[in-house]
């Protein structure tokens, strides 16, 4: 599955290049001869995630807000690809930057249309499965409206992910926009942060450190995890079709909240023991995406199995703490 094989983008931008998934793909378009321009204003990204790439021939980062009012100026191209991925899209991130979680799927959204329309690329909107809200179909389909809660502590990013799919499908509708959305489903993998909020980085880095394992509620919900590997070539291959429709990119392995803590004490060989927590307000009880979207227009189906890639993560994080540990 290589989406890029087959396309002539010659310059990306990546919006919310510096965060997890967005460096990623700047590294993979990168790797593939396409110049990119990765913006970011770092409230959540780091320019760790793209150290490796800095220096390099047709990399540039450009620190920008891009829901500023001079973004699109800030951003000149041109451009063949727009990826927004700007976004907080841990818990930790989107409930301490409420404000800022809302101006970037509104604001940041329309001047990246903006800045994909002046230049005729072709724009793909990273949204998520989120928009399910806490689901009363189940697996979720692209035409599910979702449960949401528009006043939780939760809607800030439910609610900004819905207006951007709003924004971006009616620029499709009343401006011919060549413009796609991919709902992306649990996403996890090397150069998330220790203490983002989400399952697996939090699960990884307390086994790690010997510390009790945090599951929310009685750990029954249920997530469906897909390997950033997995995740960038489902992203790029929308980017590469022609939909203007919702694409659901996610794991096929739908496991349990517990399942995933007691496997990565297992996989650590860590002494930690499972306690469990208060469960967060609005916390979907089950997540599973319907990708038969993706297999029929896309040929996609992810590879990594959930387990190969906790190792992976795993050992990502292992030697990232072997890192910033000081020498004996």
């Amino acid at each position: 599955m290589n989406a890029l094989s087959s396309c002539t983008w010659q310059r990306a931008l990546v919006t919310g290049g510096a965060g997890f998934l967005g460096s990623h793909l700047c590294e993979r378009l990168l790797n593939s001869d396409v110049e990119v321009d990765c913006a970011d204003n770092l409230s959540s990204g780091s320019r760790e995630n793209i150290a490796q790439l800095e220096g390099r021939r047709g990399f540039r980062f450009v620190e920008c807000d891009v829901a500023a009012p001079d973004a699109p100026q800030r951003l000149p191209g041109p451009y063949d690809l727009v990826l927004h991925f700007a976004c907080p899209a841990s818990p930790a991130d989107y409930l301490r930057l409420p404000l800022e979680t809302l101006d970037v799927g509104s604001l940041g959204t329309r001047n990246v249309l903006a800045v994909a329309e002046r230049d005729g690329a072709r724009f793909l909107l990273a949204s998520t499965s989120e928009v399910y809200g806490d689901p009363l179909c189940h697996p979720q389909r692209e035409d599910y409206w979702g449960n949401v809660n528009p006043v939780g502590p939760r809607s800030v990013y439910d609610e900004s992910k819905r207006f951007a799919e709003a924004l971006v499908t009616a620029h499709v509708r009343e401006r011919d926009a060549n413009a796609g959305i991919v709902r992306l489903f649990n996403t996890y993998g090397p150069r998330m942060r220790a203490h983002d909020g989400r399952a697996v980085p939090t699960f990884v880095s307390q086994a790690l450190a010997g510390e009790p394992l945090t599951v929310a509620g009685d750990g029954r919900q249920t997530r469906s995890l897909c390997y950033v590997d997995d995740t960038v070539d489902g992203v790029l291959l929308v980017a590469a079709s022609h939909s203007v429709r919702p694409v659901n990119i996610g794991g096929s392995d739908e496991v349990t909240v517990r399942e995933i803590a007691q496997r990565v004490v297992e996989l650590t060989g860590s002494s930690s023991r499972i306690v469990y927590v208060d469960r967060p307000t609005d916390d979907p009880q089950r997540r599973r995406p319907d990708t038969g979207l993706a297999r029929e227009l896309l040929g996609w189906t992810p590879r990594v199995p959930w387990e190969e890639g906790i190792k992976q993560t795993i050992a990502y994080f292992a030697t990232a703490q072997s890192a910033a540990d000081p020498a004996p």
